[in-house]
């Protein structure tokens, strides 16, 4: 295949990438304004932390009756995780000096996989700026689209929108319950989370659960063969 095949192949999986995007970024836009947050907030947080888990995270914890000192912990969890794309994605983007931190903004689960399911170097450059510039616009549309949407509609509890952040969730956590080392943690947690809800103040169950990948990690750890 030559380049201008492969590049028009990269657009085509940005745009389906994208639309999925842009229709999740509408529902956290009006469920973002349902939490209490406004249009502006809203908006000002797609483009500072532009993370959908991150940002579901955030929101959930503000909806929930928190503080945003308490959304924060859980949204810096979630987004470690792109950290570790970014130790990856700079060798093959070859980024230096301010460019690092603009890359940095797209460093996404979505990129990260454009990058590696390619092994030509320019074809992954072209595929990480592509998919991360085409996110970030669709995303913010349509977080704009669904805060001015939400702020309208008012009651978005009669329309199911209050359902939206607990279904963001199941939706990025489910694929990757792959193995029963995965599905032992998230069970763990979850239960754990919710016994202490009662307990502690809001968003702060989330922070108090994570321990548990720590333990059933320890545990299920293979003991190191004799020498």
């Amino acid at each position: 295949m030559g380049w201008p095949e492969e590049r028009a192949s990269i657009r085509r999986d940005a745009l389906g990438i994208a639309a999925y995007a842009g229709a999740f970024g509408v529902s956290l836009g009006a469920i973002a304004v349902a939490s209490g947050l406004t249009v502006m907030q809203t908006c000002l947080l797609s483009l500072a932390m532009f993370s959908g888990a991150s940002q579901v995270a955030f929101i959930g914890v503000i909806g929930a009756g928190g503080s945003a000192l308490a959304a924060i912990p859980a949204t810096l969890l979630l987004g470690i995780r792109n950290t570790f794309y970014g130790i990856r994605l700079v060798q093959v983007l070859g980024v230096r000096g301010r460019r690092v931190a603009v890359a940095a903004q797209f460093v996404l689960d979505e990129t990260a996989a454009m990058v590696i399911a390619r092994d030509d170097e320019r074809e992954q450059r072209y595929a990480f700026w592509f998919t991360g510039v085409l996110l970030f616009v669709v995303w913010n549309v349509g977080t704009i689209a669904g805060a001015l949407g939400g702020s309208a509609i008012g009651d978005t509890a009669a329309f199911g929108l209050d359902a939206v952040v607990p279904a963001a969730f199941l939706a990025l956590i489910w694929p990757r319950l792959d193995d029963a080392t995965s599905r032992l943690v998230a069970i763990g947690g979850a239960l754990l989370a919710v016994a202490l809800v009662p307990l502690l103040a809001p968003g702060i169950p989330v922070l108090a659960a994570a321990p548990v990948a720590v333990v059933v990690g320890l545990w299920r750890r293979e003991p190191r063969s004799a020498t």
